[in-house]
């Protein structure tokens, strides 16, 4: 009895390391913003394009800025990460992207399967997931919502 607790307790421990996480706070950009998105040479270009085809998909409009001269009209910034692993076959390991308005953190989403461990699941198609974080984090202030349905 004793032998099969302790293994029901390593297995669950196992279980539990190999966690996905996904984490979104929103931000309310206003309809009227342009989003300067940092480029961040270090991650691969596909990420990006998806970054922005995600953002034009919800009218967002957006611009790519270098980081070493980010113009001073970009009230609306955002800035980015991610890792790609080998497990068998090279995947997203982890994202992040950050909105930031006049500075100040305004909403983040961030994909992290790097404790994935053997989990199948972090095996994930990397386009998909960057629009569904995008998806997630960028809302419109509402009374834009309310000025475009009824307005």
């Amino acid at each position: 009895m004793y032998k099969k607790l302790v293994l029901i307790l390593i297995a669950g421990l196992f279980v539990s390391g190999c966690s996905i996480k996904q984490t979104v706070e929103q931000a309310e950009i206003s309809n009227d913003a342009v989003l300067c998105i940092v480029e961040n040479t270090d991650v691969r270009k596909g990420f990006l394009i998806e970054f922005k085809s995600a953002l034009a998909a919800k009218n967002i409009s957006h611009k790519v800025v270098d980081e070493k001269s980010i113009p001073s009209d970009c009230a609306w910034t955002a800035t980015y990460v991610a890792n790609w692993t080998w497990d068998l076959a090279l995947y997203m390991s982890y994202a992040e992207i950050k909105i930031f308005h006049n500075g100040s953190l305004d909403g983040e989403a961030t994909y992290d399967s790097r404790r994935g461990g053997a989990n199948m699941n972090k095996f994930i198609d990397a386009e998909p997931k960057i629009h569904e974080l995008v998806n997630e984090l960028m809302q419109y202030k509402s009374a834009f919502l309310f000025t475009h349905r009824y307005g």
